[in-house]
């Protein structure tokens, strides 16, 4: 009987996959409680390990809640070893388990030895006070860790370990106002002027930067772009995938976006129609037929797409960039070279609404209100009165 790499799931000789755990033993009768299963709740048979691993750590919640199962003795470490970062691993995209990984990590090994019982109102504050004087993270970095260590808690209470989640009695950690740096378009045109095309890596490079600032899509979505996903002809690119990857011969062109609203179909200028077909060209003569983003037919890297940006950006002597900053950029861009209406806007991002847009983007509208301030310019005509019309009492005229 083959085992997966997740505890309790197996693959049986047909290269189907089950799940088997013990629940203990029965106070009534005394017998190991067992359970075994090929399908989900839903009576769906299990496509992967990982959806079988995730009924199993249903069912074991389950039975927790419903037999109350409570351990005094349990230390904070235990618990995360054993519950909750399963837990947290079985609900997750494998991106943001590997993301929030060392988070969690940390977290066990700053409260690992405190009976879980036995944390205190003072063990959270003092915690969250570590955070944000001398932990040297950032404030939404703090922000994510006191959220995933209050989490956590939360989890033990479901559990009926704790019945209550004291780090509650403290305050959150606010996210704080952070604005991602982007290039302007007289930066971006720096940027392009650097770039020697004729070198077939450096040519990708272009393409990359281009397309980025000039659609505005996430960096994970630019990254699983295929070449089905475009019609040069129609002028239209498609956005229904992200890309999850480990490694190059690790990855997921996964059939879905960050959001549901972020599934979106996006108009091309023909600026960037013309480049991507000479793009696509070039490609075929190397044999990459697949990923737009790609000189191997393998998906790059989400760090080289900050490399590529960290190289131009020096060389065009600009202000260096996130992945994510493009993505600005181009908001920027509509809004101060085509005054971009909100909505628009809001469904090139592929935001559920345009009040997420401006949550996000609020302050590149900045300069939005020139035009208006020119117009207004000699708008209202008067002339002031020759003498004064009131009858003042008292000290408050004074006459010149």
């Amino acid at each position: 009987m083959p085992k997966t790499k997740y505890v309790g799931v197996y693959r049986d000789k047909n290269g189907k996959y089950f799940y088997q755990l013990e629940l203990g033993v029965d106070k009534a009768t005394g017998k190991r409680i067992q359970k075994k299963g090929r399908k989900d709740h839903n009576g769906k048979p299990f496509e992967s390990a990982r959806e079988a691993y995730k009924e199993l750590t249903r069912l074991k919640n389950d039975f927790m809640l419903q037999n109350g199962y409570i351990n005094y003795k349990l230390t904070y470490g235990q618990f995360m070893e054993q519950k909750y970062i399963p837990y947290y691993r079985a609900s997750v995209e494998r991106s943001t388990w590997s993301s929030r990984q060392t988070g969690l990590e940390q977290i066990k090994k700053r409260f690992g030895d405190i009976k879980l019982r036995e944390i205190t109102v003072e063990d959270c504050e003092n915690y969250r006070i570590w955070l944000l004087n001398d932990s040297g993270y950032s404030q939404s970095y703090c922000s994510l860790m006191y959220g995933m260590f209050r989490k956590s808690l939360d989890y033990a209470v479901t559990l009926n370990f704790v019945n209550e989640n004291i780090s509650k009695r403290t305050k959150a950690i606010s996210k704080g106002k952070s604005i991602v740096p982007y290039w302007a378009k007289e930066e971006f045109q720096k940027v392009l002027g650097t770039i020697f095309i004729d070198d077939f890596y450096e040519h990708m490079s272009f393409v990359l930067i281009w397309l980025y600032y000039m659609t505005g899509i996430r960096v994970s979505e630019g990254l699983a772009l295929h070449w089905s996903d475009v019609d040069l002809k129609r002028k239209k690119l498609r956005v229904h995938h992200t890309l999850d990857m480990k490694n190059q011969n690790d990855f997921i062109r996964k059939p879905y976006t960050k959001t549901e609203s972020g599934m979106r179909t996006i108009s091309l200028d023909d600026d960037t129609v013309k480049i991507l077909k000479r793009w696509k060209s070039i490609q075929k003569k190397h044999g990459v037929e697949h990923f737009i983003l790609s000189y191997t037919d393998l998906p790059l890297y989400r760090s080289t797409v900050q490399r590529i940006i960290e190289r131009y950006a020096k060389l065009a002597n600009v202000p260096a960039i996130q992945g994510k900053g493009l993505r600005h950029s181009h908001v920027s861009y509509l809004i101060n070279e085509f005054n971009a209406d909100i909505l628009v806007v809001s469904q090139r991002l592929g935001h559920s609404s345009p009040e997420i847009t401006l949550k996000h983007y609020a302050h590149l509208w900045s300069r939005n209100d020139e035009g208006i301030a020119d117009q207004m310019t000699g708008n209202i005509i008067f002339n002031f009165a020759k003498e004064s019309k009131v009858d003042f009492n008292g000290n408050q005229a004074v006459k010149i």
